[in-house]
C-alpha cells in the first residue's frame, strides 16, 4: 500500500477516482464533497438509457433522496423510489422477498439498474437484491455512512443475516459505480461517524503503518470535515480497492479486511444486533482491540502496540471493552457458538485475523478454540 504524502492531498473541492481493477467488472469509486449533486450525470455515463430503483431507508430518504432525484431528473433518468425501514433488522429474508417484488412491480428490465442509498444495510441489501433479480441486474453505490464509503459499497460482498449470524446468505456482486459524497457525512450523528471511523483504523492497523501515524495526527481534520476527510476516504477506498482486485472471492488475501470482525460480528449476535447498545463499526473497535490484545496474549506483539491502538480508538472516542457494551452480556459458550458460525471457519477450524505490530497483520488458521475460550473469560470478567 502506497504512503500518502503532500502529492497526495486532496482539495477539498476536488473529485478523486479509485478504479476498483476487476476486467470486465472494473468501476470506479468517484469521491468528493458534493458528489450527490451530479450522481445523475455520472449514472448516465456508466448506463446510459437505464431505468433505476432506487432503495433507500425512512432515514435517508428523510434527508438526501430529494436531491438525489433531482440530480437523477437533471439527467433525464428515470426512477422509482422504494423505502425501507432503517436499522440492521432490514436485512432478512423478508425485506429481500418484498425488494426483488418491488422491482419487478417497477418493470425494471435486466439492462436497467438498482441504486442503493443509504448506508451499508442498505447497500448489502439492495446488492443481494440485484445480484438475484432477472439473475442479476447492475446496481450502483450511493454510500451516505462513513463507514459504507470506506468499506461496505467497495467489494462487491453483498447479503443478509440469519438467525445463525451476519451476512451469512448472500452473493458476491460488484457495483457498476459507487459515489462517495463526503459532505453527505456532514448529516452524520457523532456515534455513526465514530463507527464508520473504526474501519478508516482498520486499514492503517492491517497493511499501511504510516497511514495509521497519519490517522493518529490528523483524525481531529477528518472529524471536521477538512481536506483530511476526502484524503481518508479515498485512502481507505484505494486501500481495499488493492485488496479486492488482488482477491475478489476471499480465497486469501482478502480476508485480511475482516480484522476485530470475527469478535466484532460475535458481539453484535451477543447482544441481537440491538444497535442501541452496539452499532457494527462499535463492534469492530472492540474487535480490532480485542485481536491485538490476543496477539500479545499469542506472543506476537508487545504490550507498547496494544497500548498505541488502545490509546488511538479512545481518542476518538471508541469503545475498546467487551465490558463497554452496556446491558447483560451472555457467557463465554455462547459467544464461542457465534465465532464457530462466522464465515472465515474452514472445516471446524477457527481463523482469526491477528497481528504481529501495526500494518503487520496476517490470517492465522486452525486457532486452538480452548485459548479463544480461556481468552473471551479474562474478557468477560476483568
Amino acid at each position: 500500500m502506497a504512503n500518502l504524502d503532500a502529492a497526495d492531498a486532496i482539495t477539498p473541492q476536488a473529485v478523486q477516482t479509485v478504479r476498483v481493477d476487476l476486467g470486465a467488472r472494473s468501476y470506479d469509486i468517484r469521491i468528493g464533497r458534493n458528489v450527490l449533486e451530479t450522481a445523475g450525470a455520472e449514472i448516465a455515463v456508466v448506463l446510459p438509457g437505464a431505468r433505476l430503483a432506487v432503495i433507500v431507508d425512512e432515514n435517508v430518504a428523510r434527508l438526501h433522496l430529494e436531491a438525489f432525484g433531482a440530480s437523477l431528473e437533471k439527467a433525464g433518468i428515470d426512477f422509482t423510489p422504494i423505502t425501507v425501514p432503517a436499522g440492521e433488522s432490514t436485512k432478512c429474508f423478508s425485506q429481500f422477498e418484498r425488494l426483488c417484488d418491488e422491482v419487478l412491480n417497477a418493470r425494471l428490465e435486466r439492462n436497467d439498474a438498482i441504486v442503493a442509498l443509504g448506508g451499508g444495510v442498505v447497500g448489502d441489501l439492495t446488492g443481494f437484491v440485484a445480484s438475484a433479480v432477472r439473475r442479476g441486474m447492475a446496481f450502483i453505490q450511493v454510500p451516505t455512512s462513513l463507514l459504507a464509503q470506506v468499506d461496505s459499497s467497495v467489494g462487491g460482498k453483498t447479503g443478509i443475516n440469519s438467525r445463525h449470524g451476519k451476512n451469512l446468505i448472500g452473493a458476491f456482486h460488484q457495483p457498476a459505480l459507487v459515489l462517495a459524497d463526503t459532505a453527505i457525512l456532514d448529516t452524520l450523528t457523532p456515534r455513526d461517524f465514530r463507527a464508520g471511523y473504526a474501519e478508516v483504523a482498520k486499514y492503517g492497523l492491517l497493511g499501511d503503518a504510516d497511514f495509521f501515524a497519519w490517522l493518529e495526527t490528523n483524525w481531529q481534520g477528518i472529524f471536521a470535515g477538512g481536506q483530511e476527510r476526502d484524503e481518508a476516504v479515498a485512502r481507505s477506498c484505494q486501500a481495499k480497492a488493492d485488496v479486492v482486485a488482488a482477491d475478489e472471492l476471499e480465497s486469501g488475501r482478502r480476508a485480511l479486511l475482516n480484522l476485530g470482525h470475527t469478535f466484532g460480528h460475535a458481539l453484535e449476535g451477543a447482544v441481537s444486533y440491538e444497535t442501541e447498545r452496539l452499532v457494527h463499526g462499535e463492534g469492530v473497535s472492540i474487535g480490532m482491540m480485542l485481536a491485538h490484545e490476543f496477539s500479545e496474549k499469542l506472543g506476537l506483539i508487545g504490550a507498547d502496540t496494544v497500548g498505541r491502538v488502545e490509546r488511538h480508538l479512545t481518542d476518538v472516542g471508541l469503545p475498546i471493552r467487551i465490558t463497554d457494551i452496556p446491558g447483560q452480556l451472555p457467557g463465554v459458550d455462547v459467544f464461542m457458538d457465534l465465532i464457530a458460525q462466522d464465515k472465515k471457519v474452514s472445516r471446524g477450524a477457527l481463523t482469526f485475523v491477528l497481528t504481529r505490530g501495526i500494518g503487520d497483520a496476517f490470517v492465522e488458521k486452525g486457532v486452538d478454540p480452548y485459548l479463544v475460550s480461556e481468552f473471551l473469560k479474562e474478557k468477560l470478567n476483568p
